[in-house]
């Protein structure tokens, strides 16, 4: 008898996708996980916390966890059909490869360069980002309080890169970001062993009426 089980079928106990037989666990709290040690390690940075002299001991933080975790956990969720996931983690993925790239070009180069391109870099992420905030209205509040956290994060880095005004503003939300990161990356892993809800998620903000 010829196994009638679909290639990619999702198991709403566990959470899990069965990809020709083969399971893929929820990605999330890893992608989380990346998002907030990075966003935690720049945002004490941005509010000098730390010594900003040289910021050399970013990079192995923001390469490994916030760009290679969250490429991982964006590949995974392409291979579970969650357009949400796959996309919002691969972009912020190359985002923090571009920030480790820009910090080793700045901090061990010569080369010149005009820290305006960085700033309109950023200007781009801040526009995806608000398109993925509107869609995350359709997850949960867990997910949307971070993408606005971010939104804000990357909004008041911009006049910090453009005009050289503070990045204190910028370090808060970076903090913010961290919090509720690692708070939904806890309630997922959670949860989903759990299986059952213990930590909110919050429902969507936002349910479209679907045709009929």
């Amino acid at each position: 008898m010829e196994d009638e089980t679909p290639m990619a079928e999702k198991n709403s106990n566990n959470h899990e996708t069965i990809i020709k037989g083969l399971p893929i666990a929820e990605p999330a709290p890893l992608g989380l996980i990346g998002l907030a040690v990075a966003a935690l390690a720049l945002g004490v940075t941005d509010l000098k916390l730390v010594s900003t002299t040289s910021k050399s001991l970013l990079i192995p933080w923001v390469l490994f966890f916030g760009a290679t975790a969250q490429l991982i956990a964006g590949s995974m969720e392409f291979k579970r059909s969650n357009i949400f996931g796959a996309t919002v983690f691969s972009v912020y993925a190359m985002t923090m490869y571009s920030i480790a790239l820009t910090l080793f070009i700045t901090i061990f180069t010569g080369i010149q360069f005009d820290i305006q391109h960085y700033g309109y870099g950023l200007l781009a992420i801040l526009v995806f980002s608000m398109i993925a905030t509107v869609a995350s209205l359709m997850t949960n509040k867990a997910f949307f309080a971070i993408l606005i956290a971010v939104d804000l994060a990357v909004l008041a880095l911009l006049p910090h890169y453009f005009y050289a005004m503070t990045s204190i503003p910028a370090g808060i939300f970076l903090l913010i970001t961290s919090i509720l990161s690692f708070y939904t990356a806890a309630a997922i892993l959670i949860n989903t062993i759990a299986g059952k809800a213990i930590l909110p998620l919050g429902k969507p903000l936002w349910q479209p009426l679907k045709k009929t």
